[in-house]
């Protein structure tokens, strides 16, 4: 039900909480590339098991597409789906992937129903155990184009998972004493949304001198949010997000269960990865605080964990890519026994959220990292060889 120059009626407009001329059915702006998104990992305290999900709702598209998927080891089981948002435009599902609020702020649930696709289910509930926070916003200009390539909010939350995950006829319990679990929640305009532009201008290649050669691209991205418990029983979360090369971001903060955020002035990744796939191993976060307080965070990832994010839209996969039209009802999926082999690594690349343990003095907990590490670094043991050997989406 609409009229000229007014939005479709929705279910959501009957609340108070208009902030536009028009209904919830439109935004503020046409870019292709508007994306709200949901995103969450949940994981074994030993590493044994992992389960993602994600949506993502393309108001300029047309489009909500989302995964559910679980990892064992380097082994991993994916279902995606992709759906006309105009079916049903306030449902945060597409067909069995499904995303419920409980207690807004506090407590979601995560489903994956049994499916003709691969041979994994699940139903968790993700409780946190401080509130959500917010990064910093993410503004990106372009410098050759000058057009917004990122805008970018986005808030997280870190808790305990519970429910139950179903892996090939094995149903795995996830309790509050041996599983954990991240969230977030993110909109506005960002990068890699359907196919790329090709007819847009494109930055001079810069003068070299004869036979010079061009200079070694190095670069890389961090994005970690870890929670931790004291031995009093109160919590406090880390949230560590630095991207160095096309796009240059810092985000990082400490943050207290009563609200309060401090800001890093430098946050320092010193991480130890496997040579050859440049996955997380282990390492420390050196953090400088504006007060001028070092604070030092040990790092450990569990057993071989990780959820190659590649597969489910972060990047091109198969015609995969966030926002892209797959018809009015599309799934498919694929399973993968080794994604660190020698076969699928070059395809699937570095970007997987990897499960960790953190320690900071005599706190302890829990976190997810996802890296990216680009270039030579004979300092970390990371040559050309794997550099050529792994992508970087």
């Amino acid at each position: 039900m609409a009229i000229d120059g007014i939005g479709e009626l929705l279910g959501a407009d009957e609340g108070l909480n208009h902030q536009t001329i028009d209904t919830f059915a439109t935004i503020s702006q046409t870019d292709l590339a508007w994306t709200e998104k949901i995103w969450a990992s949940m994981a074994k305290t030993d590493g044994s098991l992992q389960v993602n999900l994600g949506l993502g709702k393309y108001q300029n598209r047309g489009i909500i597409d989302g995964f559910g998927g679980v990892a064992r080891g380097y082994e991993q089981w994916t279902v995606r789906g992709s759906r006309e948002l105009h079916s049903a435009p306030e449902d945060m599902s597409i067909g069995p992937i499904r995303y419920e609020i409980i207690d807004p702020l506090s407590t979601v649930r995560f489903i994956l129903e049994p499916n003709d696709v691969q041979p994994i289910s699940f139903d968790l509930v993700l409780t946190g155990v401080t509130q959500p926070f917010f990064e910093d916003r993410n503004l990106i200009r372009n410098k050759t184009t000058g057009r917004i390539d990122v805008d970018v909010i986005r808030y997280h939350q870190g808790g305990w998972a519970t429910g139950e995950v179903t892996v090939d006829g094995t149903t795995h319990q996830f309790t509050r004493e041996n599983s954990f679990g991240f969230r977030d929640h993110s909109w506005g305009v960002r990068q890699a949304v359907g196919a790329a532009t090709h007819d847009l201008l494109r930055p001079p290649p810069k003068p070299r001198a004869e036979g010079e050669k061009r200079p070694e691209f190095r670069g890389g991205m961090k994005w970690s949010p870890c929670f931790f418990e004291r031995p009093d029983g109160s919590f406090y979360e880390t949230a560590i997000h630095l991207t160095q090369g096309v796009w240059d971001y810092t985000s990082a903060y400490i943050n207290e269960s009563d609200g309060r955020q401090h800001r890093v002035l430098e946050a320092k990744p010193l991480i130890d990865y496997d040579p050859r796939t440049r996955f997380v191993r282990g390492g420390e976060l050196h953090l400088t605080m504006e007060s001028g307080e070092e604070r030092f965070i040990e790092i450990e990832a569990l057993d071989n964990s990780g959820f190659h994010l590649k597969v489910v839209g972060y990047g091109e996969w198969k015609g995969h890519m966030h926002g892209t039209w797959r018809g009015p009802l599309h799934f498919d999926g694929e399973y993968i026994d080794d994604c660190s082999s020698d076969e699928f690594l070059p395809q699937l690349g570095q970007l997987r959220d990897t499960p960790i343990r953190v320690r900071e003095g005599d706190a302890v907990g829990y976190g997810i990292m996802e890296s990216i590490v680009a270039g030579v670094w004979p300092e970390l043991g990371l040559t050309a060889e794997s550099d050529h050997r792994v992508a970087y989406s």
